[in-house]
């Protein structure tokens, strides 16, 4: 809703990472289709990540949107966000951060981002209901923003030929909505906030490390996590073993985990050969006896 708000003209240029997911670029697709717009990917630098250098330097006259994620969902890479907002508010470009996949296992502050819209999901790492999620939109940019559609909740009907959007974030609101499930976002935020976003952080990124650790003493499996600092999304591939036999193996022995596949990242040159990789989430939640435990059964030395 926010990305489909903007005032995007023909020949405008949107920036974006080959990190980026799906179905944000689809979109990006589809609005460069109707709108004449233009999208180009950053490369990576040295270390998997969005090239902050590189991104500065494909700024252009036409460059109106800054667009990335903050973590992937197909790795535990984490895109340096801060850096890009510098460059985006040095410049006056609107910056659109994805935080689906950071949202809950870290603290996501907009004003050290300097992002003017954040998206995010209630399902992922914060633990809310599916279904769920929020928007955040900059006070400065939200009169130059155009919701895709409007209701008695987001507008205000003035006379036959009139009417105005609802102040702040209620523009962007339908009167009917998911109320059971806001109330479980509420919660799910109370909840995390209560146990401090600091030390979740911690303890993923230490869980994140020992699991990445511990699968690349086993043979045949390599760890596929990019980028500078990871997080708690660790994937890797096992040579002799197909990754959605090893989620139905590891579901035999009540592990679950997910996989990730090259039709959620076509850019990610990780997925050359269109291997799909396993993809294993740590929380604060998990122990070190755990993370042991699932290393020996997919090397197949333990099953219940």
């Amino acid at each position: 809703m926010a990305f489909y708000s903007l005032p995007l003209e023909a020949g405008d240029q949107i920036l974006t990472h080959s990190s980026e997911y799906a179905s944000n670029y689809l979109a990006y697709l589809q609005q460069a289709r109707r709108r004449g717009l233009k999208v180009d990917v950053v490369p990576s630098d040295q270390f998997g990540q969005i090239d902050v250098a590189a991104l500065e330097s494909m700024i252009n006259e036409r460059t109106r949107l800054i667009s990335i994620n903050h973590i992937p969902t197909q790795s535990g890479l984490v895109n340096p966000a801060e850096k890009v907002g510098e460059i985006a508010s040095r410049h006056g470009i609107t910056y659109l951060l994805d935080a689906c996949q950071s949202v809950g296992q870290m603290i996501v502050d907009v004003n050290r981002i300097k992002c003017d819209l954040l998206t995010a999901t209630g399902r992922k790492f914060l633990r809310g209901p599916r279904g769920t999620g929020f928007l955040y939109v900059r006070r400065s940019i939200l009169d130059k923003l155009d919701p895709v559609f409007i209701d008695l909740r987001a507008g205000n009907w003035i006379d036959a030929d009139h009417f105005e959007f609802a102040p702040g974030a209620k523009r962007f609101e339908n009167w009917e909505s998911y109320v059971a499930g806001r109330v479980g976002l509420t919660r799910a935020v109370r909840y995390a906030l209560d146990i401090g976003l600091d030390s979740i952080h911690s303890r993923v990124v230490e869980l994140a490390a020992l699991l990445r650790a511990r699968l690349a003493k086993i043979k045949g499996v390599t760890v596929k996590d990019p980028g500078e600092y990871k997080c708690g999304i660790v994937t890797f591939y096992k040579q002799d073993e197909d990754a959605l036999t090893l989620v139905a193996r590891l579901r035999g022995n009540q592990i679950n985990i997910s996989v990730t596949t090259p039709a959620s990242a076509r850019l990610d040159n990780r997925f050359a050969d269109q291997q799909n990789f396993a993809r294993a989430s740590v929380h604060y939640f998990n122990s070190e006896a755990e993370v042991e435990r699932f290393c020996r059964v997919v090397a197949r030395l333990d099953k219940l």
